[in-house]
């Protein structure tokens, strides 16, 4: 990872040390923002034992006198300044497809933070994190098919082909999330982790049958749906004219009007797209861009472990007689 810039801004801190979105925003750098938020995550941890993603171990926990120290995390102790042990589980690296929404909603942006740019810079943070713990990270992105396919990976250089490929514009005039996930589901021959990040604001029938492929083919699927503050609670006052971003086409609005048949058709969709999940057995998160990044990676940690343990319990569980 390259220094930062001497000239790079110094991200606005809010309360316990979390960064500010609209800060982080304004560092040209993805993998410098990644680097920021990672190792903001890592203050934030204090003595608390840190309970760790990768298929490789499944959890860290502070040093005690007598315990082997060749498992001693060093970049962890540059870290943080405090011993800790890697506990381990298997010696299988997880593989992990990061997929990303670049299509034109996601253009969006009601303060000063696009749901691409936070999409992306998410995208960056979690790379950067599973890479550091040797990890394979792949990336697709897509708007109404897919654009993008860099295969998972652990090597040098790898990091940074997966920024570059983040650096590209929003694009295509419409979302579908089922095409992208059904090609998805031919190139990921090994199970793995799939991470969607997407507004996921789009007719979700077909998505469902695509997102089934992956779960059915036994890939861990986590669902991250990102949301402008705007599109949540509808803060317009004023009669204007909204214009679809995909689409181009214009609507003239008058929100004391709208508002209530906006906010039913919203609710609607969220409870739909958050029932898909559930009932395939994908996690799903969903986060607006007002939110420090930091607390999206701390949870999606937290699920993972949670799901991992569910998932080994039930592998490991005796047949019923």
């Amino acid at each position: 990872m390259p220094a930062a810039p001497s000239n790079a801004p110094k991200p606005a801190r809010l309360g316990a040390g979390l960064v500010d979105p609209r800060s982080l925003m304004a560092i040209r750098s993805l993998e410098f923002r990644a680097r920021v938020v990672v190792e903001g995550f890592w203050r934030g941890l204090h003595r608390s034992p840190y309970h760790g993603f990768s298929a490789e171990f499944t959890e860290y926990r502070q040093y005690s006198a007598g315990d082997d120290t060749r498992y001693l995390d060093w970049r962890l102790y540059a870290r943080s300044d405090r011993f800790y042990l890697k506990r381990f589980e298997d010696e299988t690296n997880l593989r992990c497809h990061l997929v990303v929404d670049r299509s034109r909603s996601m253009a969006y942006a009601s303060a000063g933070v696009s749901k691409w740019d936070y999409a992306r810079t998410l995208a960056a943070t979690l790379a950067w994190f599973l890479h550091g713990q040797g990890d394979a990270v792949g990336l697709v992105c897509f708007d109404d098919q897919l654009r993008e396919y860099l295969p998972p990976r652990h090597r040098r250089g790898q990091t940074r082909q997966l920024m570059l490929a983040l650096e590209a514009p929003v694009e295509g005039r419409a979302t579908d999330v089922g095409a992208p996930l059904r090609r998805l589901a031919e190139l990921a021959r090994r199970r793995g982790l799939i991470i969607v990040l997407s507004d996921l604001l789009a007719p979700l029938a077909d998505w469902e049958r695509s997102l089934a492929r992956l779960t059915v083919a036994g890939h861990e699927v986590i669902v991250i749906q990102i949301l402008d503050p705007n599109e949540v609670a509808f803060r317009f006052d004023r009669p204007a004219l909204f214009q679809d971003l995909e689409s181009g086409r214009e609507l003239y609005v008058e929100p004391g009007v709208w508002r209530p048949r906006y906010q039913a058709g919203l609710e609607a969709h969220l409870r739909e797209a958050a029932a898909v999940c559930q009932r395939l057995g994908a996690a799903f998160q969903r986060v607006v861009t007002d939110q420090p990044l930091e607390l999206v990676l701390a949870a999606f940690l937290r699920d993972h472990r949670r799901r991992g343990r569910l998932i080994r319990r039930r592998e490991t569980a005796p047949p019923a007689p």
